[in-house]
């Protein structure tokens, strides 16, 4: 395996400001009522200081571009496939509308291993994102890098079976059925033009997914509306959420929550029982 210690301890730098516009589109994506006095949901976090590389600069996968020089900030692994696997936030302090924001990012660890689907490769970032010279949000994420899927390999996720998700064991639910729509907004908010959320073709040709993703952070977003529900907007001091299969425009999604030993359990399945991805809260 290559080296890339080289990149732990990089940092980058980046300034936004969280306008009235970029407000209301997050709003308006997620259906939600514009907040009172100025302070915005929980995960507004996602759609700031967004990585604003050229067009040029995009890799096939429309992820930036990864090389070996010193303004590559991620590791140039050769595993073509990229997901947010990951993330473990901190909410410190609100952000209002209005708010000037600054972020740094470092890379905290790279590590890689021989997994049951071939070689991947793990990167852990750390973003601490301040408003108004406040720091309000800290998140470490987890990247994944994996090999290439093969032409022939099985799509993924499988069909939906004839099981069906049993909402009995949970105290809270909701579900809805993302759309490619839902997809390219939350795309656009976050600037993010990863392939698989929005090429259908290329989601199933090349990476070999039964349909268009559902971002990880979109499936953590509306999980955090569902904690907003039922607890009140801002209360979470933590929060922290894991993919565990890929969730598909045009099927069915149910998200859930419920009190556990040291805060509180969600979750996000399928239709038929099959879990997406797995959350905790506290309070």
């Amino acid at each position: 395996m290559s080296d890339f210690s080289a990149w732990i301890g990089r940092e980058t730098h980046a300034a936004d400001r969280l306008d009235e516009g970029l407000a209301n589109r997050w709003l308006a994506t997620f259906d939600r009522d514009r907040p009172p006095a100025r302070i915005m949901p929980q995960g507004i976090h996602f759609a700031l200081c967004t990585p604003q590389v050229p067009t040029a600069a995009l890799g096939r996968d429309g992820h930036p571009a990864r090389d070996d020089s010193a303004d590559s900030f991620l590791p140039p692994f050769p595993m073509p496939r990229r997901m947010w696997a990951s993330s473990t936030m901190q909410f410190l302090a609100p952000i209002a509308i209005g708010a000037a924001i600054e972020r740094r990012s470092k890379v905290a660890s790279v590590s890689e291993k021989e997994g049951g689907s071939g070689r991947l490769a793990f990167v852990d970032v750390e973003h601490v994102t301040k408003a108004n010279g406040t720091v309000a949000v800290i998140e470490t994420q987890t990247l994944v890098y994996r090999e290439a899927a093969a032409p022939d390999a099985p799509l993924t996720p499988p069909e939906p079976g004839s099981a069906r998700f049993d909402k009995s064991a949970w105290e809270a639910h909701s579900a809805l059925t993302p759309s490619p729509v839902l997809l390219f907004r939350f795309s656009a908010l976050t600037f993010n033009s990863h392939r698989i959320h929005y090429d259908a073709p290329y989601a199933r040709g090349e990476e070999r997914y039964r349909g268009l993703v559902v971002h990880g952070p979109l499936t953590a977003s509306l999980l955090l509306g569902l904690t907003a529900r039922e607890l009140g907007e801002n209360r979470l001091r933590s929060f922290a959420f894991r993919g565990l299969s890929p969730a598909i425009a045009g099927d069915l999604l149910h998200l859930v929550m419920r009190q556990g030993e040291e805060g509180f359990e969600l979750g996000a399945f399928a239709a038929d029982g099959r879990q997406v991805m797995a959350a905790s809260a506290a309070i």
